[in-house]
């Protein structure tokens, strides 16, 4: 023991020795009457109410005598205890019954060494290139990934920087999990590139600046879409991009609408007719290039292809918030004018049809032996049900994606889970909460914890393994 008036928490690796009235190192576990127990209380999702469910701990709602069935209600994970150390069945296993058919869920909250979050974030704006190093408060978090439709893609965590770095580089990335997983803000830095702050749900502030909009498309898809709203308006429109720069006049858009040729020359490379790549470097203007001006990107216009004096180009951005209007002078040089009226609706429809800039943020992880054995006392059989879809895995009630392949690996939108259902331990390593869902015969075939199996009216109205009378501590009083 570690004093008298000290008690072992066995909850994790680290097993704490905590004082009476304090918690342990994670803040999750707390010594209660000389008893460690859970410093939150279950979570329960009433699915009756209006739409989305309402959140409500147990014990800690009058229910006047009321009873709950499984349609009804979804127990979490979410306060619910661990499975650790291995031996030992799930905190909560719950027969219930949904649609009049007999299931168990079994309920745990997961500690997973092995994890990380995948982050979308909603901007052609360059952040950093693929492979760049993104950093939290100086240490290496994570990377940039390959980017996607409209958005930049990040990778961070993993077992590489929880535990196969320095022990500062391990507690921040955990930190840094933590925090973007229950919707916090996150400052990041990604080495030669942005200076971003991330939040679930939330607009990227990119350098200062906060995002507004995903762009409808790339240059190209942008001149398929609106083609027919500039003909007869404009001679020639460059949709500027830093991936694929459309050009309508040459465009198939443009061929079937009939447009004429205009004899401009786009300084890039031509990929298909209407088509052109690496117009600019990347970066945080024009269509997610570096230019700010976007006659840039152009070469002289060719009389003996189409162009003349009066002919005139609108060149726009992917997102609508750049435009310019210009008019070619006697020497075929384009001169600037303000944009006519009967173009302004064009250009605020690009603007309209681009969704709102979020950052989306997927938590990954592995399910590992002491979770699954925590489940049935033959693991593999889980994995198998889970991978033919007779066993249904969430979080926080969330439906969970289960990947292809060996072993229970889950991706799942922290915005879909109840608010901060993660914690962590001080390995370091993230808590999550997991549960499985299953016909109760299929629980009885997999090897299930038959003997810890109890109602869910029981679980209700009288908890589980750990109290929830403890009211989480002043940080000065932490263990």
């Amino acid at each position: 023991m570690g004093g008298s008036d000290k008690i072992r928490c066995e909850a994790c690796p680290v097993m704490c020795f905590i004082a009476e009235g304090r918690a342990g190192a994670c803040d999750r576990y707390a010594n209660e009457a000389g008893r460690i127990i859970r410093c939150d209380p279950v979570t329960i999702i009433n699915k009756t109410l209006k739409a989305g469910g309402a959140i409500k701990p147990f014990l800690k709602s009058d229910r006047d005598g009321e009873n709950f069935t499984g349609d009804e209600l979804t127990v979490t994970a979410v306060g619910a205890g661990t499975t650790y150390p291995d031996y030992k069945p799930a905190p909560f296993i719950i027969a219930s019954q949904i649609d009049g058919a007999d299931f168990i869920t079994v309920v745990s909250e997961a500690i997973f060494s092995y994890c990380g979050v995948k982050i979308k974030i909603d901007t052609d704006r360059h952040i950093g290139n693929e492979c760049d190093i993104v950093r939290a408060d100086g240490e290496a978090v994570g990377h940039v990934m390959t980017s996607e439709y409209g958005s930049q893609m990040l990778s961070l965590g993993g077992v590489d920087h929880l535990t196969g770095g320095s022990k500062r580089e391990g507690n921040v990335t955990c930190d840094t999990l933590m925090n973007l997983c229950n919707r916090q803000p996150v400052r990041l830095a990604i080495d030669n590139g942005s200076t971003i702050i991330i939040e679930a749900g939330q607009p990227p502030i990119i350098d200062g600046r906060r995002e507004e909009r995903m762009r409808v498309g790339c240059g190209s898809a942008t001149i398929g879409m609106f083609a027919s709203q500039w003909l007869g308006l404009v001679d020639e429109v460059v949709v500027v991009d830093d991936h694929i720069t459309g050009v309508v006049s040459e465009h198939q858009a443009g061929k079937v609408l009939g447009w004429q040729p205009s004899g401009i020359k786009i300084n890039g490379r031509r990929s298909t007719p209407g088509r052109y790549f690496q117009v600019a470097e990347p970066g945080l203007s024009w269509g997610g290039t570096n230019i700010e001006d976007p006659l840039v990107i152009l070469g002289d216009f060719n009389a003996r292809k189409g162009a003349r004096p009066g002919m005139t180009i609108l060149m726009v951005s992917t997102t609508g918030e750049q435009s310019a209007y210009y008019v070619l002078d006697d020497d075929l040089q384009p001169v600037k004018h303000d944009l006519p009226e009967s173009l302004e609706a064009s250009v605020e429809l690009i603007s309209e049809n681009c969704e709102p800039s979020v950052c989306s943020i997927m938590f990954m992880a592995g399910a590992g032996g002491s979770l699954r054995s925590g489940v049935t006392k033959n693991p593999v059989k889980l994995t198998r049900s889970v991978k033919h879809s007779q066993t249904r895995l969430t979080c926080g009630g969330a439906q969970a994606f289960v990947w292809p392949g060996g072993g229970i690996t889950i991706m799942v939108d922290v915005m879909e889970m109840p608010e901060c259902s993660f914690g962590y331990v001080p390995t370091p390593a993230i808590v999550a909460p997991i549960e499985f869902t299953m016909p109760y015969q299929l629980y009885l075939e997999l090897g299930g914890h038959m003997d810890a199996v109890r109602q869910l009216d029981d679980v209700l109205c009288n908890g589980g393994e750990y109290g929830d009378s403890f009211q989480m501590l002043p940080a000065a009083k932490r263990q």
